[in-house]
């Protein structure tokens, strides 16, 4: 059943939703930093491109969440800040999908295999499990809110939990049958999907928050 949209003018429960979807925000950046940090680092010491270009996805998610905490920080003039924010999430999806398509055609001409990298299969399984969490606990608020910009920050982190079990699959493929193209051609497959969100988010076109 679809959510009731509350009007920006809806007093004490507009302010509650404001501020749990800031809260969300807040936990999105402090986690994507991590992931960030950790996805850079193991993959500079493994040499893993795959890993590099998943560290640079958190990146570009917590400028995206910067973004939205934002877009919720006043109530006033909150129409304008919603289409400057919706404008801004969908040239990061942009920006993300033109890295994942260099990175990962780069990878594919050039041969490059993934390398076994602890830390990097732990935080990828790490993200698989978070990020499912936080975006469904931003598409509830963003239903509530009405807010296409909120509900596109949602699907940042549906992709991060994606690209997180796409780059799972490619290292045991590679580990188990040698199959040292199939992260690359996996991550080529989301970037029309991501590419999609990017234009609509540019456009301004309104997502199906209630769904």
């Amino acid at each position: 059943m679809a959510s009731a949209e509350v009007p920006f003018s809806d007093g004490v429960r507009q302010q509650a939703l404001l501020a749990r979807g800031r809260k969300l925000e807040y936990l999105t950046i402090a986690w994507n930093a991590l992931e960030a940090a950790v996805a850079l680092l193991a993959g500079v010491l493994s040499g893993s491109i795959a890993l590099v270009g998943f560290g640079l996805d958190s990146v570009i998610e917590t400028v995206s969440a910067a973004i939205l905490l934002w877009r919720l920080g006043v109530e006033k003039d909150s129409e304008r800040r919603e289409r400057i924010a919706q404008r801004l999430v969908g040239a990061c999806f942009i920006l993300l999908a033109t890295y994942i398509g260099f990175d990962s055609a780069h990878a594919l001409w050039a041969g490059v295999q993934p390398e076994r990298s602890i830390l990097g299969v732990a935080i990828a399984v790490a993200a698989v499990i978070v990020m499912p969490l936080l975006g469904r606990a931003k598409r509830r608020i963003a239903a509530q809110l009405g807010s296409g910009a909120l509900h596109s920050d949602s699907r940042q982190a549906d992709f991060c939990a994606w690209l997180s079990a796409i780059l799972l699959v490619g290292l045991l493929l590679n580990w188990l049958l040698g199959w040292w193209w199939a992260d690359a051609a996996a991550a080529l497959i989301m970037v029309p999907i991501i590419s999609r969100e990017g234009v609509q988010g540019l456009r301004g076109e309104k997502c199906s928050c209630s769904h």
